[in-house]
């Protein structure tokens, strides 16, 4: 059982700033003390080669998204969030005048700077704001004047959390175990590694969470379900998808394709730095982990799954149930097989085992199949998305919801959430 959780953050991290709101309250829960760890996210950013950081470089339609993301989060999390209008704000004058207080008083000044951030969206880089901000913290008018003495700290502090391996806000970090958990939406693996899991070894107690899906309160509204089987959340979405509807709308598309439509890298694992590439396959074991199921890294990756998709397609034909199963295999000989989904014996033998016409295989040759799937990825893209698996909670107004670590939202949102901010 951990007895203290170390949490990175910058205050210039809208996601940070939801997880600071967050941490008291499932530090109680768990018995065990937050270590609060300020750091440069730009200077972390610099450090392991990102520039100016993921947000320089991503799509127009992703920004849009991720917006939309943290305010949902928000939202569920019952906290205000406010987009100011200067962000991103310089925030080492925020974290240096911190590093000055006496630490028994960070909590309260970490609350007050966020707020004055994300709720107020003050400019926190004006000295009179901070003044006004932390003017209930005793010395804080005599630090905002020294704060410049903290520079070294500063600098110190984001030189560790590189070596740490952090490459982002929040982290946590338990130290005496050297594991490291990235974002605030994690909290569930939070509480498990305080309560002595091990992510790096240890299957999840508390596997398939969402397996009681009451299909009352979902299948009033349909899901679709945007995917290729290339993608390993694409495999793990699939293994779950059942714990969200009872009767899900599966849209296979081509990745590569909407890759190229939107902007974005082919593999975007190879275009992450190495610290966050590191963390992102390491977390893709801890997934397959959390949810039971099996996984290993296929030695041919990536891999061409044009055939694969339009399989799926043209299983629609048979009935809801054999598509379901036959994307579920292929994504399984892909994802914990070591299978090569570019082999025609491969996929047939796939068919086979799932009591498919042999014969479809040669249909994906058809004309018809290869337009079917440009089809749908052509839609994928004009319904905004830009990543496998996407959600489409449909209704008067349907809901994307990108991610298959985003179940929590897909099932409120089944359940009749209608959230402020889309």
């Amino acid at each position: 059982m951990a007895t203290a959780i170390e949490l990175w953050f910058d205050f210039s991290c809208p996601y940070a700033y939801l997880a600071s709101t967050q941490a008291p309250a499932l530090a109680a829960r768990l018995g065990v003390t937050i270590a609060w760890r300020p750091m440069l996210l730009g200077g972390v950013f610099r450090g392991i080669g990102a520039g100016d950081g993921p947000l320089a470089t991503i799509s127009p339609v992703r920004a849009a998204y991720n917006l939309r993301d943290m305010q949902r989060w928000a939202e569920r999390l019952g906290v205000p969030l406010n987009m100011p209008a200067a962000h991103p704000m310089r925030t080492v004058r925020a974290l240096r005048t911190l590093l000055r207080l006496p630490e028994a008083h960070w909590p309260a000044a970490i609350e007050a700077i966020y707020a004055a951030y994300w709720v107020h969206g003050l400019d926190i880089t004006s000295d009179a704001v901070l003044a006004s901000v932390l003017h209930a913290i005793p010395g804080s008018a005599e630090v905002i004047a020294t704060a410049d003495l903290a520079k070294d700290d500063l600098r110190a502090r984001t030189d560790e959390a590189i070596s740490l391996g952090i490459f982002g806000a929040p982290a946590w970090y338990f130290r005496d175990r050297k594991i490291l958990v990235w974002g605030q939406d994690r909290l569930p693996w939070i509480a498990a590694i305080a309560r002595g899991w091990d992510p790096r070894v240890n299957a999840n107690a508390n596997a398939n969470v969402n397996a009681n899906v009451d299909a009352n309160a979902t299948e009033a509204r349909d899901l679709l379900f945007y995917f290729d089987v290339s993608s390993l959340y694409s495999y793990l979405g699939l293994t779950q998808l059942s714990t969200l509807h009872p009767s899900p709308t599966l849209r296979p598309i081509l990745l590569g394709g909407l890759f190229r439509s939107v902007g974005t890298a082919d593999v975007p694992l190879f275009a992450f730095p190495e610290a966050k590439r590191r963390y992102v396959v390491a977390e893709m074991q801890r997934w397959a982990r959390w949810y039971g199921v099996p996984f290993r890294m296929p030695s041919k990756f990536p891999q061409r799954t044009q055939t694969a998709q339009r399989l799926i397609l043209l299983a629609a034909a048979h009935g809801a149930a054999a598509q379901l199963s036959l994307a579920r295999a292929l994504a399984h000989a892909l994802w914990a097989d070591d299978g090569d989904l570019e082999d025609d014996a491969t996929l047939a033998a796939i068919l086979v085992a799932e009591d498919l016409p042999a014969a479809l295989l040669a249909e994906t040759r058809e004309p018809s199949a290869k337009q079917a799937l440009v089809a749908v990825t052509s839609e994928a893209a004009h319904a905004g998305i830009f990543g496998v698996p996407s959600y489409v909670v449909m209704g008067p107004s349907p809901r994307l919801v990108w991610g298959q670590d985003r179940a929590e939202l897909v099932t409120a949102l089944l359940g009749g959430w209608q959230p402020r901010g889309g």
